[in-house]
């Protein structure tokens, strides 16, 4: 008995040793690149940049605004706007935005409602062979994966294979799916690769059309595309079932995505709930947003934004983002060597799924 308790004893003090430690040196994959109230000012002035472009450049401000304000709000110090629950202290509101809206998974799921309500699939049933430049913009995910795995491999950064993947998710420029991805592999990362999704979601003005003109000639950027042939009312009907269907044969861990998506754009081509709809497609969307824009903006604090892990995954989200554009251009150029009906290679910068910025 004696000997277990000795040994027990051991065992605490080790761990006391341990936290002692940790608490004096920190984790130093995630120790901060400029001292606590320096880095906030830099936050803050981050902050103010995002709502300079929202403002004044126009740059998709519905999300900039809100990610702007919110980074602001995360580094004003002691207020604890963002932090969790204390013993004697409550936690901040982006606290719970972040932890209820994003963390479960709840407003990917409303805003994927919202975009399948707004969006008509009838010109990729007139022309299926569209889809091809969706998939070839998806090539950036996989080039950021790798590119993940190798930095990894330097010592510079600590991602795991895990971490890598969910990294390389922001090369679809899909901000629910990033978010939805990454909270079921890595947690750790989800603040950052939700930052680093948006933030290139909403430059798109900026990123996309250096690429789209270098790959481009004039004469390819005024191809004139053909009339589209009419796509029926229970065409547009049965395409969002057999999505859902598809969906959950092959692939059922996206199934909640997917299906929230074909229930927004059911509910529109049916035309016998538009309440539901409409307020899917404004309401509900609007509100979703501005919640989920200071809840991203949250995750800006210095103490967690400013270090060499975040570093990377905004470079490589941005490599990852610049590969995918070009792959959908480059695929559009290819298809109109092997195809009759010639396509403008700019719609396949859209493949990438930045709704609306990509397309528009």
């Amino acid at each position: 008995m004696s000997e277990e308790l000795g040994a027990g004893s051991e065992v605490v003090a080790d761990l006391n040793t341990q936290y002692a430690d940790e608490v004096e040196h920190g984790d130093e994959h995630h120790k901060g690149l400029l001292p606590e109230g320096a880095g906030q000012l830099v936050m803050i002035f981050v902050g103010l940049g995002l709502i300079y472009l929202a403002i004044a450049k126009k740059f998709e401000p519905l999300l900039l605004l809100p990610i702007g304000f919110g980074a602001i709000l995360t580094n004003i110090p002691v207020a604890g706007i963002a932090a969790a629950a204390m013993p004697g202290q409550p936690a901040g509101f982006l606290y719970y935005f972040y932890t209820v809206g994003v963390q479960s998974g709840v407003f990917p799921l409303l805003i994927f409602m919202g975009v399948g309500a707004m969006t008509d699939f009838g010109p990729l049933l007139a022309n299926p062979k569209t889809a091809l430049l969706g998939a070839a913009a998806q090539f950036g995910i996989f080039c950021a994966l790798l590119g993940a795995v190798a930095l990894a491999k330097t010592g510079w950064v600590n991602f795991s294979l895990q971490d890598a993947a969910s990294i390389g998710i922001i090369g679809g420029a899909d901000g629910p799916t990033a978010i939805f991805l990454s909270s079921r592999l890595s947690p750790n990362l989800l603040g950052a690769i939700a930052v680093a999704a948006y933030s290139y979601m909403a430059l798109v003005p900026i990123i996309q059309p250096p690429i789209m003109r270098a790959l481009t000639t004039k004469e390819e950027r005024s191809i004139e595309m053909k009339q589209l042939r009419h796509v029926s009312k229970a065409e547009k009907i049965v395409f969002p079932l057999m999505v859902l269907v598809l969906c959950i044969l092959l692939l059922p861990s996206a199934t909640p995505l997917i299906g929230m998506l074909m229930l927004g754009n059911l509910m529109k081509e049916s035309m016998v709930v538009d309440r539901l709809s409409d307020t899917a497609q404004n309401s509900l969307i609007n509100i979703v947003t501005i919640m989920l824009g200071l809840a991203v903006g949250s995750k800006l604090a210095a103490d967690k934004f400013l270090n060499a892990n975040t570093l990377g995954i905004l470079v490589l989200g941005l490599v990852a983002f610049c590969i995918g554009t070009a792959s959908g251009v480059l695929l559009a150029k290819l298809m109109n060597v092997l195809c009759k009906d010639q396509i403008n290679p700019l719609i396949g910068s859209a493949g990438v799924s930045a709704v609306p910025m990509a397309a528009r």
